[in-house]
């Protein structure tokens, strides 16, 4: 995840991965001495091992075997080798560790970061233009310590040193299952009278680039073309735009931000803009994008219950929506209406999800009909769109 406000959780004591007794190791890589310095203090303060600094691609690579870290801060802009290039060295020599791009908030950076998403990076983090801006913005610094918390525990808990499979469990930049029992979870019966879906949503956060994408293509451009799709990712401005031209291309689809008092058509891709609320407003008969900049919910602006709660009250139960792999709650109190007007909402499970914070608490609610694999997603919600069932 990537949101302009983000939940924020203290780290565990200590900076132990939870049920582990491992303190989470971190090497940051980035080109600036001011920034590899206030990080390394600020994940020092919070109780996690930064094993190693480096100004480039290439150091940190060399590092890898001396350091063996769970987290990796990677910058994309580096002398000699650049994030990108290093990404797939460092992922070689270390499978399932947990990498984190680090950029500025251009359109550039954005693509690049997106594209190395793809390449089995975990998630992105946007810095300030600034060395100064580095120093003064608490967000950043409490976005950093997050993920490096939600990461590093997820790798710390896989250590051989405590489990013999954990060094064979997973590949880069996929999620492995959790080590903890899953907890159990109620689905929601379907309802009796089933109302053929007239709009498709989409709610995800961190991971979420990735698993939208997949879902979309395995949905297929014939289905698609079918309905409106509107989704909610969170991520900052910029990135949003960016998010959907990515979309587009993989898709063949129509697929931008979704601009104020824009007719919802068929067959078109609608992402909400980053820093903003999207919503729908009007009826079933003609139905527009709203747009507004209101308070935050759940931490987050966009929102995925701001959506979800428009598309209740307009759509009822033609509505039929997925929340994918996301840290925090974002989603539970719109799919609670979603439900409550019969929708059929499903959630990504948690061996798959990258963090099952969001579709994890409408499953413990027991609002979804469904707890899917992420690579069974698009076909149970083309079987549902086209009226074959899940």
């Amino acid at each position: 995840m990537l949101a302009a406000i983000a939940p924020s959780h203290a780290p565990t004591p200590g900076g132990t991965a939870a049920g582990a007794g491992h303190r989470i190791r971190v090497m940051i890589a980035d080109d600036s001495a001011v920034v590899r310095g206030l990080v390394a203090r600020w994940l020092g303060e919070a109780g996690y091992d930064v094993v190693a600094t480096a100004a480039n691609g290439r150091i940190a690579v060399e590092a890898m075997s001396r350091h063996d870290p769970d987290v990796v801060l990677l910058d994309i802009d580096m002398p000699e080798l650049d994030g990108t290039q290093a990404l797939p060295l460092l992922l070689a020599k270390s499978p399932g560790l947990q990498v984190v791009m680090m950029s500025t908030l251009t359109t550039r950076n954005a693509d690049i970061s997106l594209r190395c998403l793809a390449l089995g990076a975990v998630d992105y983090l946007a810095k300030p233009e600034s060395n100064r801006g580095v120093t003064t913005s608490d967000v950043f610094r409490t976005d950093l310590i997050e993920r490096v918390r939600v990461f590093g525990s997820a790798r710390a808990r896989r250590r051989p040193s405590h489990s013999s499979s954990a060094a064979t469990a997973g590949q880069a930049g996929v999620p492995l299952p959790s080590a903890r029992p899953a907890a159990p979870v109620l689905l929601r019966p379907k309802a009796r009278s089933v109302v053929p879906p007239k709009v498709l949503l989409i709610g995800a956060s961190t991971g979420g680039p990735r698993a939208v994408g997949e879902v979309l293509e395995k949905i297929g451009a014939a289905t698609l073309r079918q309905f409106p799709v509107l989704i909610v990712q969170h991520m900052p401005p910029v990135f949003t735009a960016v998010f959907a031209e990515h979309l587009g291309a993989r898709t063949c689809l129509p697929a931008a931000e979704g601009k104020a008092d824009e007719r919802l058509m068929p067959g078109r891709i609608y992402v909400a803009p980053g820093g903003r609320h999207m919503g729908l407003a009007g009826n079933r008969g003609e139905v527009t994008i709203r747009l507004d900049d209101g308070p935050v919910v759940n931490f987050c602006r966009p929102a995925v219950d701001v959506l979800f709660r428009d598309a209740a009250a307009i759509y009822g139960a033609a509505t039929l929506s997925v929340v994918l792999t996301g840290m925090g709650s974002d989603g539970t109190g719109g799919a609670r209406a979603l439900t409550e007007a019969g929708g059929a909402v499903l959630a990504q499970d948690e061996a798959t999800s990258t963090v099952w914070g969001m579709p994890g608490s409408i499953a413990k609610a027991g609002l979804a009909q469904a707890i899917l694999p992420l690579g069974d997603i698009g076909a149970a919600l083309r079987n549902l769109l086209t009226g074959h069932g899940a």
